[in-house]
């Protein structure tokens, strides 16, 4: 027969033996103590519940929208598929401009005289341009032509007078004219010449008398472009007829002394027009005289001298576009640097730091993006000089606007 299994009698805390009720409820209080107060997690529960923490960290920080993963290990950003647009980068001449405001208009200011008398019957519109043999205003129903010439008639030419400058400027201008027959291109006033003057005459519907009178005639250094009509019809000639320009347009800008280094006579220059357009023109010529700035009473001392400036003038490369406005505002962007060569990505793909250095996000051929810190260059449109740790090829992320 087996022997019956000895038990220890359950005891009381002050150790007295408990009878087995008392015993029994003592055990269910350890138990309920037992879930009251759990067990420290033991080293792998403590590995498995910090990977569960890194996972949070990297889930909210992409919810922040943060560009980069925040890897477990410490070993700083992780790469990432790009999500974005990208563009290439590439290697170009890249040009900075200053930008200074003009004024479209034309070359020259000249003022038409009238002479010899008697009434005006009629006179051009202005914006007319008037060239040689045509007509520039009108007296007692006869046409005053013009003629090209830098001297001025200042005496009746006919047969007979003294040899002289002005003799010939006329018969320049009748060789011009196509009236040339027989008739040598110098300072004599000779009997072709006379005949030459009557063929002329009849042709624009003149008495042919075969001498060239005071008045009958304006003399301009060349084409004329009427600015503004100064007489009305009707008026006795003798005053101030008509203020002409040139005929070829160019643009005035009044550019900072400071600034005079980036001027250079023949330089190309980027014109932006009216309405958007942009154009190409060349600094044809550069004042020589200053004017100072503001000198109002209110200005500082000094302040008109450091705002001083100085004309300088642009023709258009383009000579066909009619519909610009005589005095209309442009913008003229005079090339300050230039840098040949270089490697170039947008604008919008530069990313700024907080400490003020800029990086670009490359991307892979696998999609992977990598940050790369870069330095600037100069600016030019919507491109930027950039040098760093790429190539030409590369890509890189554009933001969406």
């Amino acid at each position: 027969m087996l022997e019956s299994e000895t038990t220890t009698p359950a005891r009381d805390r002050d150790g007295d033996r408990m009878p087995d009720e008392e015993r029994d409820d003592e055990r269910a209080d350890e138990r309920d103590d037992e879930r009251a107060e759990p067990r420290a997690p033991s080293r792998t529960r403590r590995r498995g519940l910090w990977a569960l923490l890194g996972g949070i960290a990297v889930l909210a920080i992409g919810a922040a929208g943060g560009l980069y993963a925040v890897r477990d290990d410490g070993g700083g950003p992780a790469a990432r598929a790009s999500t974005l647009p990208t563009a290439t980068v590439t290697r170009a001449d890249m040009v900075n401009t200053t930008e200074v405001d003009g004024t479209l208009g034309y070359s020259g200011t000249y003022t038409v005289l009238g002479q010899g008398g008697g009434k005006l019957t009629w006179l051009p519109k202005t914006g007319a341009v008037i060239e040689r043999g045509e007509r520039v205003y009108g007296v007692d129903g006869e046409k005053v032509p013009l003629f090209y010439g830098s001297t001025p008639f200042w005496r009746t030419l006919q047969s007979g007078m003294t040899n002289g400058r002005d003799v010939l400027e006329l018969e320049r201008n009748l060789d011009a004219l196509g009236y040339n027959d027989y008739m040598t291109v110098d300072r004599d006033f000779t009997y072709a010449t006379t005949t030459a003057i009557m063929a002329w005459q009849k042709d624009m519907g003149l008495d042919q008398t075969g001498t060239v009178e005071l008045g009958d005639v304006v003399m301009q250094r060349g084409a004329i472009r009427v600015k503004e009509v100064n007489a009305v019809l009707g008026d006795n000639v003798g005053g101030k007829v008509l203020t002409a320009s040139g005929t070829e347009r160019r643009i005035t800008v009044d550019v900072p002394v400071a600034d005079q280094n980036m001027i250079r006579d023949g330089a190309g220059v980027r014109v932006t027009l009216p309405g958007g357009a942009t154009a190409a023109g060349k600094i044809s010529s550069v004042g020589t005289v200053a004017t100072a700035g503001d000198t109002n009473s209110q200005s500082q001392t000094g302040q008109g001298t450091q705002n001083a400036t100085i004309p300088v003038y642009i023709a258009l490369d383009d000579k066909g576009d009619k519909e610009l406005l005589d005095g209309a505002p442009v913008t003229v962007g005079f090339t300050s640097t230039e840098h040949k060569d270089v490697l170039t990505v947008p604008i919008n793909a530069l990313l700024a730091s907080a400490d003020g250095s800029y990086k670009v996000n490359v991307v892979d051929a696998s999609g992977n993006v990598t940050p790369v810190p870069v330095k600037l260059g100069i600016f030019d449109g919507d491109d930027v000089e950039v040098s760093g740790n790429l190539k030409a090829g590369m890509k890189v992320e554009v933001p969406r606007s």
